[in-house]
């Protein structure tokens, strides 16, 4: 019978190198645990809002893409005169009918990317929790109710902004090097 002997640092190294194993497996997961996040908030939260037709809108998917753009009317352009509200829903149809963003109302509203490990809105409101409660002013509110009606419904656009696909407020300087449009309220608009 052959007698197993070890001694003290080769058991000591042996256990080095278990751990560092065992502090690399741990990061791996945490890795994966972390990119399984990031898709679950990014795409999956999103499957609520299904791709729709053109060829097949049924009533209820047009309401909800009504409530959506009047949403993203609102908390982007409630305070901006009509003409404002009008330009940036006309820039969120231009984006969904673009080819660069979801083909659907809702999810080019809601659409999230990640960059460096931070979540960013596409719409600031959206990624803001308060948002999701009723809005406070009424009359601009039923303004941007109307206003995403006209545009969805009745493809109402603003001849000057056939190409706007980007704008930002105008006290914000974001350093874009698009080519700038216009200015209509408080909101540059940009190709």
């Amino acid at each position: 019978m052959t007698e197993l002997t070890l001694d003290r640092e080769q058991v000591q190294v042996d256990m080095k190198t278990v751990a560092h194993g065992v502090g690399i497996l741990l990061m791996i997961v945490t890795l994966v645990l972390s990119v399984f996040m990031l898709k679950w908030v990014v795409v999956d939260k999103l499957d609520k809002y299904a791709p729709t037709e053109s060829s097949q809108i049924t009533t209820a998917m047009r309401e909800r893409q009504l409530a959506c753009l009047s949403k993203n009317i609102y908390y982007e352009a409630g305070s901006e005169p009509f003409e404002g509200k009008v330009a940036v829903a006309q820039v969120t149809l231009n984006r969904v009918n673009s080819g660069q963003f979801p083909n659907d109302v809702c999810k080019t509203i809601y659409q999230k990317n990640v960059f460096y490990e931070k979540v960013v809105c596409q719409f600031s409101w959206a990624c803001d929790r308060d948002s999701g409660t009723r809005p406070p002013n009424n009359a601009n509110y039923k303004e941007s109710q109307e206003v995403a009606k006209k545009v969805l419904l009745e493809e109402f656009r603003l001849p000057g902004l056939k190409e706007a696909m980007y704008y930002h407020a105008d006290y914000v300087n974001p350093g874009w090097k698009r080519e700038k449009i216009t200015k209509i309220g408080h909101h540059i608009f940009y190709k």
